[in-house]
């Protein structure tokens, strides 16, 4: 076995390993000011965003589930790793050779299960590329050619061709050192009576991407009229693809889907190829299952898709009656986004890589931009199945309608739908159609749930926090003098602990400017995950203050949690002075007294600096 990773190459990863890049090839993360990043997080679903990274020190941490750490820490999480294979991960991303302990480079073939199915799948869609060339592809080069794609497209998009062999992906993958486990495992072959045998033969393939660009998977589509398999074929769920977690086109779409706030789901992989090239960059497809929760979960953090930023999510689908029935299968997830989602329908029932081989780019775009609200096409598609000249029909129409107005979350919007619900019948009476929604719709709505109260925060407790956060990201700021505070000042029990970590790394003053060498150094001195996560939420967590006015706001914390202590000596001194008797104790009354007034004095000090933030 390899020894261990030395820690001048795990130093070496994280340097040349941005945090803010690597996790954003993941997420969409926006400026948060003071430094800081923020987007929704990957770990958990959720509204609004609480998933903050602070390029300056390396860390992230989410405030809504905890989870935190560096940017080896991400990739093992996100990517189910170890600690090991998460650093070999990231050092093939920066062209690092890693060196072990027990001597020598590590060859690739010591590298985790992960890492080895990246490594075969990337070999098998080189193979499959370079054989679309040959002779034996003219069926699938014709196949594309007829569909209005050219060499260059099939080369951006990694399209290839499996020769109509029983053996040719598995004879060259184990020429290349890899087992015939392995190449079962990742799903390109399977066990036949010989010996494992090639998944895919005689089909045109398209290599299926996970975000960060990595071939996971692959789908092949029919060509030989001998061939009794399904029209498309996909790779089976493996321990690298999930096809309920797969999107078609993301790694080539989620930049755009971020800059534009758009995301547009096409049924198929030339319909992704197709809008791509017409100009619609935005565009993904599902791989061989329906649109699901999945599916919104990825989509979501490209979107960043929250209350305060509307951006649009485009289903588009065949004009065909199995169309408008996918169309109103989504509609059931439309509320999981809270951006604005829409159908786009073509009428004559071409799908996008029909609509631009026969009328041009130009149609494409026009069919995405001539969408129309999901709530809007799925009211109208219901209506449209009764008779509306009678009033019977009218009202089984409403009847019908009416859960899915009274479904809609957003109250505005809601009442919007109900008018237009109103005019599409032709009842032209408002509040007579608003009353049918809530009757035959209430029911489903429930009683609104109460937001929980949130307790209120003690201001020193909050003192506390600001101060620890401060000798975590500015120590330079605080010094000396927050190393001779008190112990007994910090008293929420997460603030004590996090204090000692400070204490025992050698306090602030030997920190310098922090950064991420110092948050390293605390790190070290956690021997627990709770340490270490507050740690680690104190390094991301923004201070509430400005850059340019940090070290006020740093000596103001400061003053502050000293007139705290101060506080408490001045109660323990008016204790001790309510049990003498002023008479017959008369020295120790005079003295105690003289403490007062000096305490009260620094106090006054103390708080007239602590207001200067």
């Amino acid at each position: 076995m390899a020894g261990r990773i030395r820690d001048v190459d795990i130093a070496l990863v994280r340097e040349r390993s941005p945090i803010a890049d690597v996790i954003g090839e993941h997420i969409q993360l926006r400026n948060a000011g003071g430094g800081n990043l923020k987007g929704l997080c990957p770990f958990h679903d959720e509204k609004s965003p609480s998933f903050n990274v602070t390029p300056e020190r390396g860390m992230y941490f989410c405030f809504g589930c905890t989870e935190g750490g560096d940017v080896i820490t991400f990739v093992e999480k996100i990517e189910h790793l170890t600690f090991g294979e998460a650093v070999e991960r990231l050092a093939q991303r920066a062209g690092i050779q890693l060196q072990y302990d027990q001597g020598g480079y590590v060859p690739r073939r010591d590298h985790g299960e992960r890492a080895r199915l990246i490594e075969a799948h990337k070999a098998a869609a080189e193979f499959y590329a370079d054989k679309l060339l040959g002779p034996d592809a003219a069926p699938g080069r014709r196949f594309l050619s007829e569909r209005g794609f050219e060499r260059a497209d099939a080369e951006l998009f990694g399209v290839g061709y499996a020769p109509n062999e029983w053996e040719a992906l598995t004879r060259h993958l184990l020429g290349r050192g890899f087992t015939a486990d392995e190449i079962v495992k990742g799903g390109l072959a399977k066990e036949g009576r010989r010996g494992p045998m090639d998944r895919f033969r005689g089909r045109l393939i398209w290599p299926i991407r996970d975000a960060t660009g990595d071939v996971i998977g692959f789908g092949a589509r029919k060509l030989l009229d001998s061939d009794e398999g399904p029209k498309y074929l996909n790779t089976p769920d493996s321990p690298l693809y999930k096809k309920s977690q797969v999107l078609y086109g993301i790694d080539l779409a989620k930049r755009e889907i971020s800059k534009r706030s758009q995301a547009v789901i096409v049924e198929g992989y030339t319909d992704v190829m197709s809008c791509h090239l017409a100009g619609v960059p935005t565009a993904v497809a599902t791989c061989g299952t329906s649109f699901g929760e999945e599916h919104i979960k990825i989509l979501r953090r490209f979107l960043l898709d929250q209350a305060e930023f509307r951006g649009e999510v485009i289903f588009t689908f065949d004009g065909d009656a199995a169309g408008q029935k996918a169309a109103l299968r989504a509609f059931a997830d439309e509320q999981k986004f809270v951006t604005q989602t829409y159908v786009a329908i073509q009428p004559d029932g071409l799908d996008p890589c029909d609509l631009r081989v026969k009328q041009g780019d130009a149609a494409v775009r026009d069919l995405i931009a001539s969408r129309e609200p999901l709530f809007q096409f799925a009211i109208r598609s219901t209506i449209s199945r009764y008779d509306l000249r009678s009033n019977e029909g009218k009202i089984a129409a409403l009847d019908a309608a009416a859960p899915i107005v009274a479904g809609i979350k957003d109250v505005g919007l809601r009442k919007r739908y109900a008018i237009d619900l109103d005019r599409w019948l032709g009842f032209m009476d408002e509040r007579f159609v608003m009353q049918r929604i809530a009757e035959v719709g209430g029911a489903q709505q429930g009683r609104p749930r109460r937001a929980p109260k949130t307790a209120p925060v003690d201001p020193n407790v909050r003192v506390e926090g600001e101060l620890l956060k401060l000798a975590i990201q500015r120590p330079a700021l605080l010094g000396p003098r927050f190393d001779a505070l008190d112990p007994r000042a910090f008293t929420a029990p997460d603030h004590v602990l996090v204090h000692q970590v400070i204490t025992a790394a050698g306090g602030a003053a030997s920190a310098g400017h922090g950064g991420r060498e110092w948050v390293d150094r605390l790190l070290e001195q956690c021997h627990d995950d709770v340490t270490r996560a507050l740690v680690t939420r104190f390094a991301v967590e923004a201070i509430r203050a400005d850059s340019h006015t940090e070290e006020r706001y740093g000596a103001a914390m400061l003053a502050a949690i000293e007139a705290i202590a101060v506080d408490r000596a001045i109660a323990q001194v008016k204790s001790r002075i309510q049990r003498l008797n002023p008479v017959d104790e008369q020295q120790d009354y005079n003295r105690l007294f003289g403490e007062l007034v000096a305490l009260e004095q620094q106090r006054r000090v103390l708080r007239d600096r602590a207001a200067g933030s």
